[in-house]
């Protein structure tokens, strides 16, 4: 099977779907004719002109306004927000109008849009540049979240996204962009609500979402040189979340760390501990483990921003605490 970068993956869905549905589009800050400050856009702005691929004005406030209108009246926007952190500005268009107009009109309103945000670090942005913000988002009804992990899970739950009649919220970790990966060509959808298991274990379950994936599994390979086995679980969605496939793990092994790059307090990793609670509390063998970034803003410093965000050797050391 071919490979395609991340980046290439979430073009290609883009591409497919604005060539099979003229009501999707494209609009945000430097998407057009410079192809995203990410370079995520590349040249759909030459295949498809302006009118679809659309440069606005550095205002999130209008650039989710605006969406939320186009989708009330039956268009299908893509609004990309350069930076997670910058979905500040627009919350009221997304919190007290996109994610309730469907309900408060009693279904006769279907809100069709999907906002992609870049999230994390990585990459010395700084504390306004390098948050992941996505547990905000899932405590909205209304909101789906979405955070792929791979090319081939990026185009296809994009399609899948794009063609659900609900706002969703669409996070993709900036360090992955250059990541290859196989990916089918053609229509493909990975649906919203499955888990993917990456990686098949016996001794203990970690959770991983988005950059974490990666890390999650690297610390796998770390351990089963020692001798552990770990199964590596990929929500893919945060909301709707697949909960019998977590459960499903954790019953196996009797262990479980969740791993995501969002501050461990109040991150989305607790209320993946707090289902476990509820729901599987007798078949752990040890309590529940969260790796998270330390409560401070994300430094600009690359050494003090790897000292604050977590990686490949927390995980290793919370499996160890609890094997």
């Amino acid at each position: 099977m071919r490979e395609l970068t991340y980046a290439e993956a979430v073009r290609e869905a883009l591409r497919l779907e604005m060539r099979r549905d003229p009501s999707v589009f494209i609009l945000g800050e430097d998407v057009g004719k410079f192809g995203g400050c990410f370079g995520v856009t590349g040249d759909l702005w030459q295949e498809f002109g302006e009118d679809r691929v659309r440069d606005t004005p550095i205002s999130e406030t209008a650039i989710i306004g605006a969406a939320v209108g186009a989708a009330a009246t039956g268009m299908r926007p893509v609004p990309e927000i350069m930076f997670c952190d910058f979905l500040t500005v627009c919350m009221d268009q997304l919190v007290n109008q996109a994610a309730k107009m469907r309900y408060m009109f009693g279904g006769k309103a279907k809100i069709p849009m999907v906002v992609r945000a870049p999230v994390g670090g990585g990459i010395s942005a700084a504390a306004q540049h390098s948050q992941s913000l996505e547990a905000w988002f899932t405590h909205v009804p209304g909101l789906k979240v979405v955070m792929p992990s791979t090319p081939a899970d990026a185009k296809g739950l994009l399609i899948a996204s794009i063609r659900d009649d609900n706002p969703v919220m669409f996070f993709e970790h900036k360090l992955l962009y250059p990541v290859k990966g196989e990916v089918p060509e053609g229509e493909y959808v990975v649906p919203l609500g499955k888990a993917d298991v990456k990686r098949e274990g016996s001794d203990v379950t970690v959770v991983a979402t988005s950059l974490m994936v990666m890390k999650a599994l690297e610390a796998a390979e770390k351990l089963a040189a020692e001798g552990v086995s770990v199964e590596v679980v990929d929500p893919r969605t945060l909301v709707p979340l697949d909960e019998e496939t977590i459960l499903a793990s954790v019953k196996k092994t009797g262990r479980v760390v969740i791993a995501h790059e969002a501050v461990t307090r109040s991150g989305f990793g607790a209320e993946i501990a707090a289902i476990i609670a509820e729901k599987a509390l007798d078949y752990l063998d040890a309590p529940i483990k969260r790796v998270g970034a330390k409560p401070a803003p994300v430094p600009f410093a690359g050494v003090l921003e790897k000292y604050v965000l977590p990686g490949t050797d927390d995980i290793v050391a919370a499996v160890k605490e609890i094997i």
